[in-house]
């Protein structure tokens, strides 16, 4: 009898070479057939030199088509090996279950069937994007929403955090299709997050570096003239806080209360032992 199929979705991290983790490499290693849906021909080479047996799944990608039906097909093709008994990887730029619709499908449909699947994480943007920009999310708190989904959907902004854009080169895009919108759905975000933020709010346009020899994009504008930048689908928009933290009196009131309260009882029980 054949062994039993199975499936792992790696990530390979955003800078080639500097951020795939020894659990991943050895996976990608170790595996029968490796799929990989990376837009750089140097890292689609770089993984071809950990298997022999790795697979494009760039070329389901095209112009107008769809993406949903793009991501229903690499799903396809990897369930396919793994039904033939192989054990099966799908590397991923960045972090596999980040913006990354098909591994997680995949590794969905895996499980459903009996196989065994899972997921190991790798350096994602977000993580890049704190440490170039030097942000802690901690500091005031970070939201993170994609781009097109702010404008689709009625969302509350908090403007006393950090504001995280993903995808904001297709933003507005309903096709599903386009690797880019133009400038006019670009105006129509402004026009949204003006109702939030002040026109001459800083905006930064980053770009994590995808090669060693690169540096990452740090473009600072402001949020009127959004339009006119120029983005990509790898653009992600940062801003930061607008306003100040607002103290909540009526919690702050109730925790001194129940720090008296605590504070009493131990004092109590420390008498009593006496």
């Amino acid at each position: 009898m054949g062994k039993s199929g199975s499936l792992a979705c790696v990530g390979l991290g955003m800078t080639l070479g500097a951020h795939l983790g020894p659990r991943a490499r050895t996976t990608i290693e170790q595996a029968d057939v490796v799929f990989v849906a990376v837009s750089d021909p140097l890292v689609e080479l770089w993984v071809r030199e950990m298997n022999p047996d790795v697979r494009s799944l760039q070329p389901y990608y095209q112009a107008g088509k769809p993406r949903t039906e793009t991501y229903r097909q690499m799903v396809a093709a990897m369930l396919a090996e793994v039904r033939l008994g192989r054990q099966v990887c799908g590397a991923f730029y960045g972090h596999p279950g980040v913006f990354a619709l098909a591994p997680h499908k995949a590794i969905e449909m895996a499980r459903a069937e009996g196989f065994p699947a899972h997921m190991e994480p790798g350096v994602s943007a977000e993580d890049c994007l704190y440490a170039d920009l030097g942000i802690d999310p901690g500091r005031y708190g970070c939201q993170h929403y994609e781009a097109s989904q702010v404008m689709f959907y009625r969302r509350r902004l908090d403007t006393s955090a950090y504001l995280v854009l993903w995808q904001a080169g297709i933003a507005g895009d309903r096709s599903f299709g386009r690797f880019a919108t133009p400038a006019p759905y670009r105006q129509l975000l402004a026009d949204l997050l003006a109702k939030d933020y002040p026109l001459d709010h800083p905006c930064t346009i980053y770009e994590a570096a995808t090669l060693p020899i690169r540096s990452p994009r740090r473009e600072v504008i402001a949020l009127g003239r959004l339009a006119e930048a120029k983005l990509t689908a790898q653009s992600t928009l940062v801003l930061p806080p607008a306003s100040r933290l607002v103290p909540d009196a009526d919690m702050l009131a109730r925790l001194d209360a129940l720090e008296a309260g605590l504070s009493a009882a131990t004092h109590a029980t420390t008498t009593e032992g006496e």
